[in-house]
Order: structure tokens, then C-alpha cells, then sequence
């Protein structure tokens, strides 16, 4: 697509407002849809982005729009409800999602679309909110190849890493497979740390110790921080988005049919800190959610 290709972006939060940035710094005229969080929002205007009323007058003024909402249902509601995305579209526009989506529903609305001539491409982002404002995201895409060849410029725009997946749902079964992984061993080092704090054991020890050996992951490193000195920076991640996550998974796996005998213990663990009333906290306070089941203690959490 060419440099004046006109970019819709729905969900500029954490993940969304970096890369909606690096687009409109390429030269791409933005239109986005506000939120209820405005400082985001307000710092797009400022740069020169265009705000619209609903999601489908914003579909209308674009080529090509983006989602990166907080899962399917919001997803599925902003293209199909209301004044929805779908209303505003011309055929030969394309949809990106960029949500950590469930794959079922993305191939559902990717029939609904191409019916209406509409294209398709499941874009999921990997890393954190600091890489997004950064332009260094990693991105897995799904779609019918042409489709994706019209879109990866813009993608190219927020990410560094860029890896073509499959059809429609690939990047986000892709997305959700890692998300396990991720999201289950920040489960494990959350048990850990409570049970090792109740021990007695000096956390910045056990840092040393797993550091320097095998049991040492990126994961391990971004939830440590908060740990040892109170800092959540270095992984924005909401635990209601993790909860929502590895729901999705054991959904997924469930159906195809797979094993997720580990996806289902580690999901409970986020649940119970969602039910607890902690969905807004960042996900490295988990080790002290956990320690309390036992009355132990690792760090007061933030207010």
C-alpha cells in the first residue's frame, strides 16, 4: 500500500497508543475512536491524528483499521453492533485485529467480512507497552497472503519482528500458544517467590541464583523488579488481560481437543487474583496476591 494509505486504529491503550504513534509518525493519515482513558487519545490529536464519533464513521474514513481491544467480545461488538465497524466499510478495505483474539471468532468474522468483499489479517502484538511506544513490537499475521502483503507496511511501521503465520486465526492461535507459556511461567515464579519469601529466603538471593541458571527467563526478569524493589514498569501487563488469556487458551486447546492440564492449574491462579478484585493491577504484584493465601508477605501492593 502506498505511504497515504488512510489507517483507522480502535484501542489506543497500553499496546494500541505506541503503535498507532509509529503509524501516523510514517506519514499515515490516523483516525481513531476515543476511549475512556483520554491522555492517550488527546497525545494522537496533538500529533496531528483525527478523532472519530463511532467506529463506523472512523471505518469510513479509512483504507485499512486496526483493533486492539481487550478480546473477542469486545472485538466482535465493535465490527458487527451499532454503528459498527462493518456499516462503514466499502469493499477492498481490510480489518487488522491486533487483540490477543480466539482464533474460533476471528475465522467467523473473517467469512462475515469477505461476504461483504472486506479483507482480513489476525495481527497479534507480542511484548510489552514500553516496546509499542518504542516501535519494536513482534507481530504474528494470518490472512490471505495478498491481504497480508498489503498490510505489512503498516505493520512495519510499530514492529521489528514480523512473522507471517499462516491463514486467517494462525497469528492468534500463534499468540495464545506463547501467551500460555509467558503468562503460565509468570504463574510459576509468582508461587515460588511467595513460598520462598515464607521460607525466609532473601529474594535477592534467589534473583542471584536463578539468574545464573537455566530456571532464568525474560519473564523471570520482568516480574522480578516489582519483587525486589516495588517496580511493575516492566511488564504493564493487566492481570485481567492475563486472566482473560489463559481462559482463551484452555478454551482453544479444550477444543481441539489437547491436553491443558498446566494451562488449567496456572489459569485458576490468575482467576483468583482477578476475583479478588485485582484485575486492574500489573501482573508482576502477583507473587504477593499468592503469598496471602498462606499470610505470608512479600511487598505491599501498590495503591
Amino acid at each position: 500500500m502506498s505511504e497515504q494509505t488512510r489507517v483507522g486504529y480502535i484501542g489506543v491503550g497500553l499496546m494500541g497508543h505506541g503503535a498507532a504513534k509509529h503509524i501516523l509518525l510514517k506519514g499515515h493519515p490516523l483516525t481513531i475512536l476515543g476511549h475512556r482513558n483520554r491522555a492517550p487519545v488527546d497525545d494522537l490529536l496533538a500529533r496531528g491524528a483525527t478523532e472519530a464519533r463511532s467506529p463506523a464513521e472512523l471505518a469510513r474514513a479509512s483504507d485499512v483499521v486496526f483493533l486492539c481491544l481487550p478480546s473477542s467480545v469486545e472485538v466482535e461488538a465493535t465490527v458487527l453492533g451499532e454503528n459498527g465497524v462493518l456499516e462503514g466499510f466499502r469493499p477492498g478495505a481490510i480489518l487488522v485485529d491486533s487483540t490477543s483474539a480466539d482464533p474460533t471468532s476471528t475465522r467467523r468474522l473473517g467469512r462475515i467480512l469477505a461476504e461483504r468483499g472486506i479483507g482480513m489479517v489476525d495481527a497479534p502484538v507480542g511484548r510489552t507497552p514500553r516496546e509499542a511506544e518504542l516501535g519494536k513490537l513482534s507481530t504474528f499475521l494470518g490472512g490471505d497472503p495478498a491481504h497480508v502483503a498489503r498490510v505489512r507496511p503498516i505493520v512495519a511501521c510499530y514492529a521489528d519482528t514480523i512473522i507471517e503465520a499462516g491463514e486467517l486465526g494462525a497469528g492468534h492461535t500463534l499468540k495464545l500458544v506463547n501467551n500460555f507459556i509467558s503468562i503460565g511461567t509468570s504463574a510459576v515464579i509468582a508461587e515460588a517467590v511467595a513460598t520462598a519469601s515464607k521460607l525466609g529466603v532473601d529474594l535477592r538471593k534467589l534473583y542471584e541464583v536463578v539468574s545464573a541458571g537455566g530456571a532464568n527467563s525474560a519473564m523471570f526478569q520482568m516480574m522480578m523488579p516489582w519483587a525486589l524493589e516495588g517496580d511493575d514498569s516492566r511488564l504493564k501487563g493487566p492481570i485481567r488481560i492475563a486472566a482473560k488469556d489463559m481462559r482463551t487458551y484452555c478454551r482453544m486447546a479444550e477444543a481441539a481437543p489437547a491436553p491443558a492440564f498446566v494451562a488449567q492449574a496456572c489459569s485458576q491462579v490468575w482467576q483468583m487474583a482477578l476475583a479478588q478484585g485485582h484485575g486492574e493491577r500489573f501482573m508482576p504484584v502477583l507473587p504477593e496476591i499468592v503469598a496471602r493465601l498462606s499470610r505470608g508477605h512479600v511487598r505491599d501492593l501498590p495503591d
